[in-house]
């Protein structure tokens, strides 16, 4: 096998096609969660995930906002 050449997904035809179909979702990405070598082949686990929510958002800040607060405050 030379460099570059690429091997086929191992997986079922129906996972496969669920995959490609979530992942042309608008708002869904497929995301590479594990990498790893295995007797010389890279192998690699995925993942399906959505994005967040405005409101999620602005949640997490706030909670960056008053975790920096309370370490300044600390010193």
């Amino acid at each position: 096998m030379a460099l570059g050449e690429a091997r086929l997904v191992l997986i079922k035809k129906k996972d496969l096609a669920y995959i490609e179909a979530k992942s042309k979702e608008s708002g869904i990405t497929l995301v590479p969660v594990k990498i790893y070598d295995k007797k010389g082949l890279i192998k690699l686990e995925i993942g399906l995930a959505r994005g967040k929510k405005k409101y999620d958002k602005r949640e997490t800040i706030k909670k960056r906002d008053i975790e920096r607060e309370t370490r300044r405050k600390l010193k």
